[in-house]
């Protein structure tokens, strides 16, 4: 069997009928689904990803899915779909966005009437989610535990840290030692908050906004992160540094741009070609 070379990461947040910044539709997102099924491509585990890091094998044709935040969204529209092509992602939760409740209808779900959408809840854009959540209305555009644990259960989804607050706490404190202390407490209530909710710590986290600094690397692996996800373009090869993983933002486009992406990506040299193109 041949094997991976390079894994191109992908990072998506919102799957919505409503457009906006970092949304890709129902209709692409089960395009590009479609087609990493349709052409056999394996959607490996955080955990595999780190095990090709260290110099175990991969498929040839693989790919990790990523899902930032942990939006409602992600469970009515995503969710279906990765399960009807029986594919496997990774969502990287707000913990402390996170409510109880029972499970909300998917777009699966028996009870979406002829026109589709009618009985679903709202999926608001990118923008008013962010209002939403800062007027303490998080429940309304975020996902439950039930949900996660569905997804969790069904194998579509894995769930790992993106932080309790999605702070930038660079941003919020001018002093050092505060500042830091505020990260660690973030970093691990947010890991104690999975481990609690779903029997297990997880050594993956992903960046709030993709910004880490010597310092933030540091904290993280004293918090028991040894997996850190940015938001930096290219592609994961063994070897690479875990503690800056890159990943490839997804754009509202169908499969034929999808596959141009992984084309480039599952390929070290082509990926280095095209930052040095793109001036990176």
């Amino acid at each position: 069997m041949k094997t991976a070379r390079a894994v191109p990461v992908l990072m998506y947040h919102h799957v919505s009928p409503n457009p906006g910044l970092v949304t890709i539709s129902p209709e692409n997102f089960r395009a590009q689904m479609r087609y990493l099924a349709e052409h056999d491509w394996h959607t490996a585990s955080l955990d595999e990803l780190a095990r090709f890091l260290a110099g175990e094998s991969l498929p040839k044709k693989s790919v990790v899915i990523t899902f930032d935040d942990g939006y409602l969204d992600n469970w009515v529209y995503a969710h279906p779909v990765m399960a009807e092509y029986g594919l496997h992602g990774a969502i990287f939760l707000v913990t402390g966005w996170i409510g109880d409740g029972p499970p909300r209808p998917h777009a699966a779900c028996s009870k979406v009437g002829a026109g589709g959408t009618a009985h679903l809840p709202a999926t608001p854009d990118h923008g008013t989610c962010k209002r939403l959540i800062a007027a303490g209305r998080a429940d309304e555009v975020m996902l439950r535990w039930s949900e996660i644990e569905a997804m969790r259960a069904a194998g579509t989804f894995e769930f790992h840290s993106h932080t309790h607050t999605h702070t930038r706490w660079d941003q919020i404190e001018t002093d050092q030692s505060i500042r830091l202390n505020r990260l660690t407490e973030d970093l691990e209530t947010s890991r104690e908050t999975l481990r609690a909710r779903l029997g297990a710590s997880t050594p993956h986290l992903c960046w709030p906004q993709g910004y880490y600094d010597a310092d933030y690397q540091r904290l993280a692996l004293a918090s028991g992160f040894t997996h850190c996800y940015t938001t930096q373009p290219g592609t994961v090869c063994p070897g690479a540094a875990a503690d800056a993983l890159p990943r490839i933002v997804i754009k509202d486009r169908g499969n034929d741009w999808l596959a141009s992406r992984l084309w480039l990506y599952r390929s070290a040299f082509r990926t280095r070609f095209y930052g040095w193109f793109k001036g990176r």
